[in-house]
């Protein structure tokens, strides 16, 4: 999924009204925004955290300092191991890797539902759709996709799980 369409989904699940247009920049078609009132920003997480603080759902962004970390933590993550690989061995890697983490976890960060599960969902989905089950998905007991729904306001209610 280009970046541009998971900035508009994020702005629909955010309930943000459409208007924010998206170019893109370079060989890797990094996204930006130009927005009203400044200059224009540029980079995935960092449009994305733009528009979660002008929804007023910072607790996106992670509650502790501690949790804001760790929600940085994974939207490095993304950018860096996800996007941009796309060989199956790559992506059994991030499976296995995500899987062994969220062992003892509901959510990336714990039990709190953030951004970071957000786009790493979006930055999944293409891939976890090309995978033939059983063998690939099988051994990956931990990882969940969510689907975002606007419709419900707390982050838990917002969360849709289906484990594959």
């Amino acid at each position: 999924m280009a970046a541009a369409a998971e900035l508009t989904l994020l702005e629909k699940s955010l309930g943000l009204s459409k208007g924010n247009k998206y170019s893109a920049q370079g060989e890797r078609q990094i996204p930006v925004l130009q927005t009203n009132s400044g200059p224009s920003l540029t980079g995935l997480t960092t449009i994305a955290a733009h528009l979660v603080k002008q929804a007023n759902k910072d607790y996106l962004l992670g509650s502790t300092a501690e949790e804001k970390a760790v929600v940085q933590q994974w939207l490095e993550y993304r950018v860096t191991r996800v996007d941009g690989h796309s060989s199956k061995d790559d992506i059994r890697a991030v499976l296995k890797d995500l899987n062994s983490y969220l062992e003892d976890k509901v959510y990336l960060t714990g039990y709190n539902f953030t951004l970071a599960d957000i786009l790493l969902y979006y930055g999944l989905h293409r891939f976890i759709c090309q995978l033939r089950w059983p063998s690939v998905i099988s051994p990956v007991t931990h990882c969940s996709l969510e689907v975002i729904s606007p419709v419900h306001s707390s982050p838990r209610e917002q969360a849709v799980t289906r484990d594959y």
